[in-house]
């Protein structure tokens, strides 16, 4: 899946130059001089990334590195970037994913930050979150475990906590906040589980659960459990209904009113 990917934007890649040729030098930069996609993300990602204290020859390396010792790092990035293609209406092309789309950027540079946790560097992996924060406006504790086809749409003002677990095909807007709820140690911080979207201004805080193809409505404030496939929203959160889809992630619907009332139940 991911060579095929890789040639598809490649082929998106030709196409741009010939429309506009102004891009050209940049595209080849950060896709046509590549055999790879993981060699094309550690390129744009540390060109990102880098400052005056840590150069961008430094960066990619770190980031060739993660990816040669952990190459499902490649495979989850590939599904996160179909994620964004299918569900993001403005999108028509992979290759502005790659290139533009800082949610999706800023998820492979957790990524990394994430590899750095587990192996021991948490240093470093403190070092990368800072530079995500600064450069995306997106924060995330190393720590946070992530599955794959994930999206951050917009992305900017999201804030993740150390314990918190995502699992595969979420979708997350701006301004959402997945926190504790005071200075309590251990394990604090938001389960989310799979199909799960949770919509533009949303907080989820404590360890609690969000089941299964749940929907959050925006502007919510969650404080408690969320049982699979129901939509809630307000604040504090309560239920209002039941989504449409099964995996409201992949349908984007923010719009509580197309769910199924809890009153017609």
């Amino acid at each position: 899946m991911t060579d095929e990917l890789w040639q598809q934007l490649k082929s998106e890649a030709q196409n741009v130059i010939e429309q506009e040729p102004l891009l050209a030098s940049y595209v080849y930069a950060c896709v046509l001089n590549h055999d790879s996609l993981q060699s094309a993300l550690s390129f744009i990602l540390a060109n990102k990334l880098s400052d005056d204290v840590m150069p961008v020859v430094t960066v990619r390396e770190l980031f060739d590195s993660a990816f040669s010792t952990a190459p499902e790092i490649i495979e989850h990035a590939t599904c996160d970037l179909r994620a964004v293609y299918e569900r993001d209406a403005a999108i028509c092309s992979y290759l502005p994913v790659i290139l533009y789309l800082k949610g999706f950027q800023s998820l492979q540079v957790h990524r990394l930050a994430h590899f750095l946790w587990k192996t021991d560097r948490k240093e470093l992996a403190l070092f990368i979150q800072s530079r995500n924060s600064e450069v995306f406006s997106v924060d995330i504790h190393p720590a946070c475990l992530m599955g794959r086809g994930i999206m951050f749409d917009h992305a900017t003002g999201i804030v993740i906590g150390e314990t918190t677990v995502i699992e595969d095909n979420v979708s997350i807007l701006q301004q959402v906040t997945l926190g504790g709820t005071g200075n309590e140690q251990g394990d604090r911080h938001p389960k989310i589980r799979s199909g799960v979207l949770i919509s533009t201004g949303a907080k989820v805080l404590g360890n609690i659960e969000i089941g299964e193809g749940a929907k959050i409505g925006a502007g919510s404030v969650v404080l408690n459990d969320v049982a699979a496939h129901t939509t809630v929203v307000g604040v504090p959160a309560r239920t209002v209904g039941k989504p449409k889809s099964d995996a409201p992630a992949e349908t984007m619907q923010q719009n509580i009113f197309e769910d199924e009332s809890a009153d017609a139940k």
